[in-house]
């Protein structure tokens, strides 16, 4: 299991999808475990209700169908389906009003959806997910790249309310892949994912909602910077050290060359 875990933290998201469902056929004993630790890049359907589209993952699943945000319908149409109570609905609604607003000024378009549910601890779970598609051909306002996805999960664990307290638990997971291919760079394909913790007590005054996107804001800031360390950081160090910019190669002394 631990070995199968590795893999999958080390393979393209295009391919995760076909190498879980061969772990799962490996390793049918531990699927419940793989379905909860592996995640996927993200997919989309409409809402036929309300027009909107919204992301489908593991959180709003029930069988084969998955629940919109917006309308609180499965699609396809399931009997005895799953929902979250009355008062964690409205919750719901709000967080995904005020969560489209966070997407469209941090991340100029794509897609997101929040999904919440009650735990057994008296508590719930949130989860907030975004999609944005970078490529020539996505929804995104700066479509540069051939091929360009962006696929963040934070799931946050909310304990019961003790002295005008709660334990937050967030955890985070942003899956980036993209390609380019023009004629000053020729063909460069980049991707990889990175998860992240974090744990808070906070005060309940400013509203739950309040701070699971304080949360998140603070999180996804520093998955950035680590990504941008990192992976690009690390690719223009590795890139630059075997084959050097042609300006600092005409700075170099003629004796060195030879």
């Amino acid at each position: 299991m631990e070995a199968a875990m590795g893999l999958m933290r080390r393979i393209h998201p295009k391919q995760s999808e076909t190498a879980l469902s061969a772990l799962l056929s490996l390793l049918p004993h531990h699927s419940s475990d793989l379905l909860s630790q592996v995640d996927q890049p993200l997919q989309v359907l409409c809402d036929l209700e309300s027009g909107k589209e919204y992301i489908l993952c593991e959180y709003n699943r029930d069988a084969d169908s998955y629940r919109s945000p917006w309308s609180n319908k499965y699609y396809p149409p399931l009997e005895d389906a799953l929902y979250p109570s009355s008062e964690l609905r409205k919750l719901e609604v709000e967080a995904n009003e005020v969560f489209a607003i966070y997407r469209d000024q941090y991340y100029e378009g794509g897609i997101s959806s929040v999904y919440m549910w009650e735990d057994d601890n008296e508590g719930f779970v949130a989860c907030f997910l975004i999609k944005k598609d970078g490529s020539k051909t996505g929804q995104g306002r700066r479509g540069h790249l051939q091929e360009g996805a962006w696929d963040a999960i934070h799931v946050i664990e909310v304990g019961p309310e003790e002295e005008s307290m709660a334990h937050y638990c967030l955890t985070s997971t942003i899956m980036l892949s993209l390609t380019t291919n023009d004629e000053s760079s020729g063909t460069f394909s980049l991707s990889g994912s990175i998860r992240r913790q974090m744990n808070m007590d906070l005060s309940v005054a400013d509203g739950h909602l309040c701070n699971m996107g304080k949360m998140i804001e603070e999180m996804e800031g520093k998955l950035r910077n680590s990504l941008d360390q990192v992976y690009f950081g690390k690719t223009k160090e590795m890139v630059c050290t075997l084959r050097p910019p042609s300006e600092v190669v005409l700075r170099l002394p003629t004796a060195d060359l030879a």
